[in-house]
């Protein structure tokens, strides 16, 4: 005990911290983190908490430098911050173009709007935590797990004990195996329709993407399942059978079944997940209603008790960014919000009413933010839930003050993600603070260092986002255009359900001059945001929301249908209605994929129980098995976004086979898989010889 004690930084000791080298790693590491889960968050519909994989790198490249635990601190803090960035991001941005407001999505103005939403947001959620820091850091009853775990292995980093090699050797192999599937090595996916009477099913293989295997691994076997059971519901009942009876008095006339149905999941059974989707979220935070009535009640106790606790000077390790400093911040941020939101509504009552509305429910949703981070964990945290709260209640107040339309809709959707993003940042900044109280942090350094790594991950997201969206967009439609020539079709029949684009004949040609989503919405292609490769769950839950207030133009009854089925999860007692609903979004491959992962993980939990592992053996392995994990989705994510941005460029990349084997591809995904269970239970016999 006395030699852990030693490794911890006292509040009278003058220890390194805030030091160019840890603010450049922190810097680099949020921007990094930030696109990787902004990758993962599109197409999983989950991100994954950053705190781990930024701890482990930043306690590597800082112990190169001779550098010290608190500058590891300082930087895995700084790191962190951009993957809340990310999640606040791809809740709400590509929401702007699925609701029909942003066509094209990537233009100079929307990369400045976008880029002040989120850095003003994330600075408001850390101001926030200036104010709250206290009251929640002090809270006996509050385990912070997350927190915990983070010092526990930077104080093992000071015993020795070693990460980056599993964090390296994961991401090599998430890189590999990806670029494998882009090169047509091997296949990324399979589908077989299935004759049944006079009906079909549409069955798909897992997608061979080491990105999903790794978080069905990290979330586990029960959650991978309970998402699963989404994709089944959704590809194995909903859609075969609504595809069968839409199509009952002509069945022999559908010549393509796999269509069709992906067809049918597309425009019926997706709002229905919506519905499940919103039931979910709200059964969430009803769950935790009693810790949102404290942190509610924390919000507006903590002014008071603030003021009573500084007449005496605070000693190093409980100093905070000066109050005055975070109210007047907070203050000019509502005056920011205030133009961002007018510029769209172009109504000076509603944006003042917008403003006001946004720091109340944002100050009392990034305290409730960082209580839930206190009990359940950033990974945890309902911020999607909170999110569609403050939309509702906003879009509902416009409504009331005569606000509609397009307009109506973006400015709803921007307070949504200032909120968005602030609530995101304010859960991330709190688990931090925890973590850099344990181990002797300065917490006024660790916000102000917050606040370059909210800068760093704000200048980058918007373009990720843009690579990611239109990336996909250009090659799904170069091929399908490609596909159309060679079949000698000539034009293409738009029904104009698009409002921007009139209903009509389209030669080819004159579909090639159009911009990409022009092209990609003709054409029918399903790319982009809110399709099949990048589906966006979270931002299309927000956009039918906002929509369906504002205009009342959504099909409500698909989505009340979602409802009751959600409500049917909660009768059923079922363990997490918006995991289902998610999965129902999803394509299956994604979910099955998550599903493999969380079998390999249910796989190494039946291992140790054999092997009867407890204590630190057992944290070992897990560890290294999250390691490895975090990995794989690092590797995949960095190394897509690579190649998306050369589909953005339009490099056209060459491929090895025309129709690679999927088979091979599974059996590489199945490989990994076994490389994590095993590798993960080594990782306990490397602990136990390190000691």
């Amino acid at each position: 005990m006395k030699k852990d004690q030693k490794l911890l930084s006292p509040a009278e000791s003058d220890v390194k911290e805030f030091t160019p080298r840890a603010l450049v790693l922190g810097v680099i590491l949020a921007a990094l983190m930030g696109a990787a889960n902004a990758y993962l968050g599109l197409k999983a519909g989950m991100t994954i908490a950053a705190t781990y994989t930024t701890a482990v790198v930043g306690m590597a490249v800082i112990k190169g430098f001779k550098g010290t635990l608190l500058e590891e601190n300082f930087a895995r803090t700084v790191g962190s911050i951009g993957g809340n960035i990310a999640s606040g991001a791809i809740f709400t941005l590509p929401a702007l173009f699925i609701a029909g407001i942003w066509l094209p999505f990537f233009t100079p103005g929307h990369y400045l709007v976008s880029t002040v939403i989120l850095v003003l947001g994330g600075i408001l959620g850390i101001m926030f935590v200036t104010v709250t820091r206290r009251i929640l850091i002090a809270e006996k009853d509050l385990p912070f797990p997350e927190s915990t775990a983070a010092a526990e292995i930077h104080k093992a980093g000071q015993k020795g004990a070693k990460g980056t090699g599993h964090l390296l050797s994961g991401m090599g192999l998430g890189a590999l195996l990806t670029c494998l599937t882009e090169f047509k090595v091997v296949g990324a996916k399979w589908q077989q329709v299935l004759g049944v009477g006079k009906g079909s099913i549409l069955l798909r293989g897992p997608e061979t993407s080491p990105a999903f295997l790794g978080v069905g691994y990290i979330i586990g076997p029960k959650l991978a399942g309970i998402n699963f059971s989404g994709g089944v519901l959704a590809w194995g009942l909903l859609a075969p059978a609504l595809a069968f009876f839409l199509n009952y008095n002509s069945l022999g006339a559908v010549g393509d079944w796999a269509g069709e149905i992906a067809r049918v999941w597309k425009d019926y059974v997706r709002l229905i997940a919506i519905g499940g989707m919103l039931v979910g979220a709200f059964y969430t935070l009803f769950k935790m209603r009693k810790n949102l009535a404290h942190g509610i009640s924390r919000s507006f106790s903590t002014l008071t008790r603030s003021r009573e606790g500084a007449s005496s000077e605070p000693t190093r390790t409980d100093r905070d960014i000066n109050l005055k400093w975070s109210l007047t911040v907070i203050v000019l941020v509502a005056v920011m919000v205030f133009f961002v939101f007018n510029r769209y509504a172009h109504n000076i009552p509603a944006a003042l009413v917008a403003a006001l509305l946004m720091l109340l429910l944002g100050f009392v949703f990034a305290a409730v933010s960082g209580y839930l981070v206190g009990i359940i964990g950033v990974s945890s945290n309902p911020t999607s839930g909170l999110t569609v709260s403050v939309l509702i209640v906003v879009a509902f107040a416009m409504v009331l003050m005569g606000l509609g339309g397009g307009s109506g809709i973006a400015a709803v959707l921007i307070i949504a993600a200032f909120t968005c993003v602030s609530v995101s940042v304010a859960g991330e900044m709190m688990q931090d603070l925890k973590a850099g109280h344990i181990l002797g942090g300065t917490p006024w350094k660790m916000q102000l260092g917050d606040v370059f790594g909210v800068t760093a991950a704000s200048l980058v997201m918007f373009l990720v986002l843009s690579v990611l969206h239109l990336g996909n967009i250009k090659q799904t439609v170069g091929l399908k255009l490609e596909n159309l020539e060679k079949a000698g079709v000539s034009e293409i029949t738009y029904d104009g359900s698009h409002p921007e684009i009139a209903a009509g004949a389209y030669a080819l040609k004159d579909i090639r001059a159009m911009i990409p989503e022009k092209q990609n919405e003709v054409l029918g292609a399903n790319a982009g945001f809110g399709g099949e490769k990048i589906p966006a769950p979270q931002a299309s839950l927000m956009a039918v929301v906002a929509r369906g207030i504002m205009e009342r133009k959504t099909d409500w009854i698909l989505i009340l249908v979602g409802v009751f089925m959600g409500l049917a999860f909660i009768l059923m007692q079922v363990r997490s209605p918006m995991l289902i609903a998610v999965g129902m979004y999803l394509p299956i491959e994604t979910s099955f994929a998550i599903f493999l992962g969380g079998a390999f993980k249910g796989l190494l939990e039946h291992k140790m129980e054999r092997k009867s592992l407890h204590g630190a053996g057992k944290e070992a392995v897990k560890n290294t098995g999250t390691l490895l994990a975090s990995g794989l989705i690092a590797g995949e994510a960095l190394i897509g976004i690579l190649f998306a941005a050369l589909a953005f460029a339009e490099i056209k990349l060459g491929s090895v086979f025309g129709r690679p084997p999927y088979f091979v591809g599974f059996l590489c995904l199945a490989a990994v898989g076994f490389f994590l269970v095993f590798r993960s239970f080594k990782g306990q016999t490397d602990s136990s010889g390190n000691k």
